[in-house]
């Protein structure tokens, strides 16, 4: 059921709905692919299948093949929006939710609004409220928009990206379709016209569509929508409950011990990722309590991270009480093809004495993963006998009892055949042995079995009378309990050293888990998202979230039990006093609890952390403005009264009527005036563009400006005196493109830093200006031969009111250097200072070149096909 509210419509408002729209994305690896082309197609289709289509948006960018295809659809009118004396077509929100179609085709998702069309900055929040209003949306994007790819993209063509769209709002589409073709034919297809028209051709192919460009591109949208892929294949596997391992991509899991064969297992399963295309590197380690868990180096496990990470791989950490279960499980979880390990470091008696190790067990266990046994030079030279396990595994649990029983049959039949040999002394001592090496292998119940057995076959082949169960001597009796009370009290002692020996590796294993969380966190891998991940891998649940409540478990049919769900959680723990971890998947012991409330407490302070940061930043502002309160108030008080002093004697001078002034004197005193009344303006001027920077309410219009037209008015508002030699040497204006930015705030910008660059160099060296264009930006580099700026003191020299030192208060207020980097940021360009060759400081202004820039909407076509 939905409704229509005619005051959401009027206001813009999202109507609400009980399901929301879906989305599909069509996702080009470059501009000119064909997205909007098979965009069309898509709706073609739809259409013919009965749906309600209609066109929201498309830029055909005077494309025929396009506006062909546009043709037998409804298309909705645009809102034309007015904005710096030119009229833009933006999508029409209002009246598309008004119109309601159960599909609606918008083209160009990065695309940013033109300001005062709508509720929205950009085109994918119009989106988000198209889908809410339960529209599905069909809708057009280019790799090199995808927000976390920006930057990448960037380094590679040289283009700075001005819109992109979050990876995270794209990753929730019901379903991305790529479109590709490959780089020669999008070249060819360039080349013939079919792209942009035959103006833009050369420049494009010999730039922004040079082979490399677009096979990079090419691979970032194939490795970007494979790991979306991937993530869904994970999320399905999990929700169905799916635990055989799928092999769509070669993940090879090594397994490390922090041992000194670490290195050459990384290094072997590099190797096997490395030989088929996308293969994935995953490095664990099982916090345990077994052979190779005691005695663990950190260092050595941090050695074999960093190998890991620089190999392209991923480090990862979890508990188990078994280690060849907990690593089976973790290479299922991870949908792994390949398991490396190295082959056992324990002696053949100690191999002998605790039967198959972990390759032998993983083995067993891996059914569909490959596993691969990599030999090592310290293959068979470990510790002679390791510490026990936290459980008995269920052989030694069978074997137990039946060792009871069989070796001291066997042991009596050795004894039969020495009968003679040995005294009664002799022969209770070898059975005692053998009950103790029965609680050895299955603990204390197999060992009271044995010493049973043992005294009855003491009794029976032994003691006199032989081949009865009775005795005729009583010091035969005593022998017979003392031997049953002694062996019983040994096997006791056996499996109670085995319980506290399990205790301490669980402590010992507990401790590492804590040490490598505390060195995660020093590493700097504390954030909220980070921690919630380790708790999921550590565990080995399914999901951890955080909630800002504990959720309700519901009631139950009867009333007041709970009736679970596989969407009900596991456990829940609270993490401090603000949230609680969720976590869903496996039952955990209460032995592993203790450890979680660690790891809970860690997501707690976390929490706490970014709540006191953000309260900061809530109150660093206010802190920043009251310093420029106190600041200002200082400047008022001391170089704002000196030009109005000026200004305020010239005048009183010309009004004093006792004194006749000449022509000349009076043109003298009038331009003292005009002078100090500009110098207070230019202050006054400097003071509001601050203000207006720190309240983001400067007002930019940019636009492409030529260099060469906007440095000479900078120097002609400088007042230079003049000279034979000239104060300001200007070169290679000419040489570079047209820059994106506002003329006025540029023009303040270059006066600044002129005026101060000319304020500090020597008489007889001019301020030399130069000019370059490199990787879509130009380079202006104001450099002078003055006293320069210490490189502690660099960072100061940006700050309001701040003039180093210099005690000439007639030169300003010390708001050049500040308001220039202010208004440069804002025209997304930045400035930096350098050392000047010889002595001096320079400094860079850098801004992008106009025609690779979005802002020239007359010149340049708006949307994810503009360069």
């Amino acid at each position: 059921m939905t409704f229509t509210d005619e005051a959401a419509l009027r206001t813009g408002a999202p109507q609400p709905v009980l399901r929301p729209g879906k989305l599909k994305v069509f996702l080009g690896a470059a501009p000119g692919v064909g997205k909007t082309y098979r965009m069309l197609d898509e709706a073609h289709r739809r259409a013919a299948r009965g749906a309600d289509v209609v066109v929201g948006f498309v830029e055909c960018h005077r494309r025929r093949h396009t506006e062909e295809r546009l043709r037998g659809l409804e298309v909705l009118p645009l809102a034309d929006q007015d904005y710096r004396g030119g009229q833009y077509a933006e999508l029409d929100r209002v009246a598309l939710l008004s119109r309601r179609p159960q599909v609606v085709l918008i083209d160009e998702l990065a695309h940013t609004n033109v300001p005062g069309c709508g509720r929205h900055p950009k085109r994918w929040q119009d989106v988000e409220d198209v889908l809410a209003a339960g529209i599905d949306v069909v809708t057009t994007l280019n790799v090199q928009h995808l927000e976390s790819l920006s930057d990448v993209v960037e380094k590679i063509t040289g283009v700075p990206q001005c819109e992109t769209v979050p990876d995270e709002f794209v990753r929730r589409a019901d379903e991305i379709e790529l479109v590709d073709i490959p780089p020669e034919g999008l070249r060819r297809r360039m080349a013939h016209g079919n792209v942009y028209p035959p103006e833009r051709i050369d420049a494009s192919l010999a730039h922004y569509f040079r082979p490399g460009n677009l096979i990079a591109l090419r691979e970032l949208a194939l490795l970007w929508l494979a790991g979306r892929v991937d993530e869904t294949l994970h999320t399905y596997r999990i929700e169905h409950g799916i635990g055989d391992v799928w092999e769509t991509r070669e993940r090879v899991v090594v397994a490390l011990t922090g041992g000194p064969e670490g290195e050459t297992l990384i290094r072997r399963a590099a190797r096997i990722a490395g030989r088929s295309a996308g293969g994935e590197l995953l490095a664990v380690h099982v916090a345990r309590s077994d052979a190779l868990a005691a005695g663990v180096s950190q260092a050595a496990l941090a050695a074999q991270r960093a190998l890991v990470e620089d190999l392209g791989g991923s480090y990862h950490s979890v508990v188990g009480d078994e280690v060849p279960t907990a690593l089976v499980d973790f290479a299922v979880a991870e949908n792994a093809t390949q398991l490396v390990l190295g082959t056992s470091r324990r002696r053949r008696l100690e191999r002998f004495l605790t039967g198959r190790g972990i390759g032998e067990t993983v083995v067993a266990l891996s059914e569909d993963i490959d596993v691969h046994m990599v030999t090592h030079e310290r293959a068979g030279h470990g510790r002679l006998l390791p510490s026990r396990r936290r459980t008995l595994p269920t052989t030694r649990l069978v074997a137990g009892p039946v060792a009871g029983v069989l070796l001291p049959v066997l042991l009596t039949l050795a004894l039969d055949r020495m009968r003679g040999t040995l005294n009664l002394t002799s022969e209770a001592l070898l059975f005692l042995v053998t009950v103790v090496g029965v609680a050895c292998i299955g603990g204390v119940a197999s060992a009271l079995i044995a010493a049973l057995t043992a005294a009855l076959l003491l009794n029976y082949w032994f003691m006199p009378p032989i081949g009865e169960f009775t005795m005729s001597d009583p010091d035969s009796v005593l022998a017979l309990v003392v031997f049953a009370v002694v062996a019983a009290t040994v096997a006791a002692a056996a499996d109670r050293s085995l319980r506290l020996s399990r205790r301490a590796a669980r402590a010992t294993a507990e401790a590492e888990t804590m040490s490598s969380l505390a060195g995660s966190i020093v590493r700097g891998d504390q954030t909220i998202p980070a921690l919630l991940e380790r708790t999921r891998e550590t565990f080995g649940m399914d999901t951890v979230d955080l909630a800002p409540e504990a959720p309700d478990p519901g009631a139950g049919a009867d009333g007041g039990r709970r009736m679970r769900t596989e969407a009900d959680p596991s456990l829940v723990v609270a993490a401090g006093s603000r949230a609680f971890l969720v976590l869903r998947g496996r039952t955990l012991p209460s032995s592993e609890r203790r450890v979680l409330a660690a790891f809970a407490a860690h997501v707690g302070a976390a929490v706490e952390r970014a709540r006191l940061a953000e309260a900061a930043a809530e109150v660093e502002p206010i802190k920043a403005a009251d310093r420029l309160r106190t600041a200002l108030l200082r400047a008022v008080s001391h170089d704002l009264r000196t030009p109005l002093a000026g200004a305020l004697a010239a005048i009183s001078s010309l009004r004093t009527p006792d004194v006749d002034f000449s022509a000349e004197d009076r043109a003298e005193l009038l331009e003292s005036a005009e002078t100090s009344l500009n110098r207070l303006n230019r202050l006054v001027e400097n003071l509001l563009d601050l203000s207006r920077l720190q309240a983001g309410a400067l007002t930019l219009e940019l636009r492409a400006t030529a260099l060469e037209e906007v440095l000479p008015a900078a120097l002609e508002s400088l007042d230079l005196p003049s000279a034979d030699e000239p104060a300001v040497d200007v070169r290679n204006l000419e040489t570079v493109p047209a820059l994106l930015a506002d003329p006025p705030l540029l023009e303040r910008v270059l006066a600044n830093l002129v005026g101060n660059a000319v304020r500090h160099a020597p008489g007889d060296r001019p301020v030399l200006v130069t000019a370059s264009a490199l990787a879509g930006r130009v380079e202006v580099r104001i450099a002078d031969r003055g006293p320069g700026i210490a490189a502690d003191d660099r960072e100061r020299a940006f700050e309001p009111f701040q003039r180093l030192g210099d005690r000439d208060n007639t030169s300003g207020l010390g708001l050049g250097l500040a308001l220039a980097r202010g208004l440069t940021e804002a025209m997304n360009g930045t400035l930096t200072p350098e050392d000047t060759p010889g002595g001096g400081l320079t400094m860079v202004l850098s801004l992008p070149v106009a025609p690779l820039c979005f802002a020239q909407v007359d010149e340049i076509e708006v949307g994810d096909d503009a360069l």
